[in-house]
């Protein structure tokens, strides 16, 4: 499988599962750079955000499709300041 067939199966994976208002998925290597962003995630821990993004991928992290995965989640008002910021 090619990267960027990765890539749109990482988030085809995640957006079957949440309601995402934007999704980002970088490969570098065998490095997964995940950046999700919803509203849903203003109620959730740090630790239950990462698990609601990672849970949808366990298969392919599982047969090694993918190995090594960053997950940032933000809601909207942080990925704006996010953007703000690092851009």
């Amino acid at each position: 499988m090619e990267v960027g067939e990765i890539e749109e199966l990482v988030k085809k994976l995640i957006t079957d599962t949440l309601e995402l208002d934007e999704i980002h998925v970088v490969f570098d290597g065998s490095q997964c750079r995940i950046n999700a962003i919803s509203d849903l995630f203003d109620d959730l821990s740090r630790v239950k955000r990462q698990q609601a993004v990672l849970k949808p991928l366990a298969d392919i992290i599982k047969d090694g499709t993918i190995h090594a995965v960053t997950v940032k989640t933000f809601n909207k008002a942080q990925w704006q300041r996010d953007k703000l910021f690092n851009s």
